[in-house]
């Protein structure tokens, strides 16, 4: 049975140890009429009855899930001849991987002999085998759950109580899931970002004005110890974001307000879907708009007025970008717009306010933290926009204050030091980690600063 029939499995005994549950405590309360005699509504036991079963099935599942590969390829291994075994580790893995691709039908790297066929056929069996145990011991431990609740099932038990626990455990693990994952994403960049400034000086890293990370072969060669000097991505960053949000916040906020407060409904129900559209485009595309489009464009309206304008710019990619954004601040400030109490603005009318007036001085004040959100995010999508700026904005990191030029940003250089095969022991895979390091700390500032407008401009009106 397939991982994925066994959890459709555990879902419909959990179905079934609802209606188990229903059914007993309707039995015990002496029908269906007489619920009023249990501490709790039937449908609490059913639901009690139903979590028993599937939670402890399910953290089962998971669990063999995510050993199971490790087990069996350790048994396998265990299983290879000693000439197999005794090769270096890297060569071993390629081997096990082979056997692995030989099981599941894909292509391997070398020659398939008698020993790689034998351990592939183990490798099948042990996964069949994995897979009915699985299949017995989470269906047995949910059966099992079910008539055990069915046995304790009385008047006096408090299901109700009993399953508001669950619930409240099962709430508090899903918040949990995303404190760990942020502490496990800023702890991964951490330790490979203080590996870095052990070769590289964080100095000579923050305050460096050159950029080339590759490592050069020869001590003759250019650059040949890597140029680390981040000043000029960072700089290529700040611009693209700084054109970016030039074009999506004036345009993005006129628009909420016209959206919300001058549109007519009909008007309203078609500019804003029309509108939110843009933020379901690919990226690609908008990348492709800009190199096809944008960036000709710009080149040609720079040569008519005699600038020297480069075949990739930052402008025509800030361009785009700032047209990608657009929804972001328009929808979500429409709605926060839309969400200020109708008295706020009934009283500056009545205090003889015009309608520009009191969106102007009432509006827009009580929606500020609604607004400051929304470009909030619009910011922090600018500044990990990676596909546009390659192929608007090209890859050299030079640092100029000139928008008709070509620039790179943090996020580009992060996915180009990546890109491939690479060795996690140079300065040129780990200075990724160093610019994701740097990039969340000015995320987090940026979060730090617009929570302390909002903190600011929202007391005055609660």
């Amino acid at each position: 049975m397939s991982p994925g029939w066994i959890f459709i499995a555990i879902l419909t005994l959990s179905a079934a140890g609802y209606w188990v549950g229903l059914r007993r405590s309707r039995s015990v309360a002496g029908g269906a009429g007489r619920a009023m005699k249990l501490h709790s509504r039937p449908a609490y036991y059913g639901a009690l009855a139903a979590l028993a079963c599937g939670i402890p099935a399910l953290l089962l599942f998971s669990l063999w899930q995510m050993s199971e590969e490790a087990f069996i390829t350790r048994l396998v291994v265990s299983g290879l001849p000693e000439s197999v075994r005794a090769l270096p580790e890297s060569r071993l893995d390629l081997a096990v991987n082979d056997i692995k691709n030989l099981a599941s039908g894909n292509i391997v790297s070398g020659d398939v002999d008698a020993d790689m066929r034998a351990a592939a056929d183990h490798y099948l069996h042990l996964q069949s085998i994995s897979r009915a145990a699985l299949a017995v011991c989470s269906l047995a431990l949910g059966i099992g759950a079910i008539l055990l609740i069915r046995r304790i099932i009385t008047p006096r038990l408090r299901a109700r109580n009993a399953v508001e626990r669950v619930m409240n455990g099962l709430l508090l693990a899903c918040s949990s899931v995303a404190v760990f994952t942020t502490v496990g994403i800023v702890l991964s960049v951490l330790f490979e970002a203080i590996r870095f400034f052990r070769a590289v000086s964080w100095t000579r890293f923050l305050f460096g004005l050159e950029w080339s990370p590759q490592m050069a072969i020869r001590s003759d060669q250019v650059g040949s110890s890597g140029a680390f000097g981040a000043v000029p991505v960072f700089a290529g960053t700040l611009m693209i974001a700084a054109i970016a949000m030039a074009v999506a916040i004036p345009v993005g906020l006129l628009a909420a307000i016209y959206l919300s407060e001058y549109a007519a409904p009909r008007i309203r129900a078609t500019i804003k879907p029309c509108m939110e559209i843009l933020a379901g485009i690919p990226t690609v595309v908008y990348g492709f708009f800009a190199a096809l489009t944008v960036a000709p464009a710009i080149r040609g309206a720079g040569e008519a007025l005699g600038l020297d304008v480069s075949s990739e710019s930052a402008l025509a990619a800030g361009l785009v970008m700032g047209i990608m954004i657009i929804p972001f601040v328009s929808s979500l400030s429409d709605d926060v717009i839309h969400a200020v109490p109708r008295s706020l603005r009934d009283g500056a009318c009545a205090l003889g306010s015009t309608r520009s007036e009191t969106i102007r001085k009432v509006v827009l004040p009580a929606a500020l933290p609604g607004i400051v959100g929304s470009i909030l995010l619009a910011v922090s999508r600018a500044i990990g926009e990676t596909m546009i700026v390659v192929m608007a904005a090209g890859l050299a990191a030079n640092l100029t204050a000139n928008p008709l030029k070509a620039v790179t940003t943090v996020t580009v250089q992060m996915v180009t030091l990546l890109v491939g095969d690479q060795e996690f022991d140079s300065p040129k895979t780990l200075a990724a980690f160093a610019l994701g390091l740097v990039l969340f700390v000015a995320t987090l500032c940026l979060n730090v600063a617009a929570l302390g407008v909002v903190r600011k401009y929202r007391e005055q009106y609660e």
